[in-house]
């Protein structure tokens, strides 16, 4: 229980880092290379937004008017990271249904194992697109910069949001894989099947000791029969008792 709750949390992270990520507009920022050496402002640039940032701390942002309108690899990285911020959702649902810790299909087994391990592909399939959009605009942001054509202030340096994103997606790649290989921790319930007759047979309890019954008060004869009887020769007495009366 403990490795699945360390999947989950580690997932969790994951799945919070790449919505930052999503959201951030520090994905390219100002290169202040060559003759671009004017550092009062700073331009920023996002999946959603374009920024500038004044000396002063003063943040101008605007939202991008048009989709079409913006370059493939930013259209790109936009579907992608939805894609990943959805499958990290989908996988939150599927491992807290999934987990031992939880009530949820406590009574299916193999059923509780397939949510878990769903859960844990969700985080790893997510990871992955994650990575591929980091990897895929980082190249772009290099191969731009080294761009010898390019002019110095179209050039652009890696901002925090991608740094936010690897980490991210290791994350969600980390905890996806826990979840994963944790599958296995399920264990089948033991059923208690009710021994066959002749087991039964053989190992029944011993019979019970037999029970002590009182001993019968002592009897004695009418009063009318008392005398009626000659007395023996035989008869003993002991402590003022006549035997001779009870035969």
């Amino acid at each position: 229980m403990a490795l699945q709750l360390l999947g989950f949390f580690l997932g969790m992270l994951g799945f919070f880092g790449t919505l930052a990520t999503t959201l951030l507009p520090h994905w390219r920022i100002t290169a202040y290379v060559g003759s671009n050496i004017i550092t009062s402002t700073s331009f920023m640039k996002g999946l959603w937004m374009e920024c500038v940032r004044q000396s002063t701390g003063i943040y101008q942002c605007e939202l991008y008017r048009s989709l079409l309108a913006l370059p493939p690899d930013v259209q790109a990285a936009r579907a992608l990271m939805v894609l990943s911020c959805v499958s990290s959702t989908l996988a939150i649902l599927l491992a807290v249904m999934g987990m031992r810790c939880t009530q949820c299909a406590r009574h299916g087994p193999s059923t509780k194992k397939a949510l878990l391990l769903g859960g844990g592909v969700g985080f790893f399939g997510a990871g992955l697109l994650c990575l591929v959009t980091m990897s895929w605009t980082t190249h772009s942001i290099i191969q731009d910069f080294y761009n010898p054509f390019l002019p110095g202030a179209l050039k652009h340096e890696m901002g925090l949001a991608i740094y936010v994103g690897y980490a991210s997606c290791c994350l969600s790649l980390t905890g996806g894989f826990v979840l994963c290989c944790n599958t296995n921790g399920h264990q089948q319930p033991v059923r208690h099947r009710r021994p066959p007759q002749w087991a039964t047979h053989f190992s029944s309890a011993p019979p019970p000791p037999p029970a002590v019954f009182a001993s019968a008060s002592s009897y004695e004869r009418p009063e009318a029969l008392r005398g009626n009887c000659v007395p023996s020769r035989l008869s003993v007495s002991s402590s003022g008792y006549r035997l001779d009366g009870y035969f």
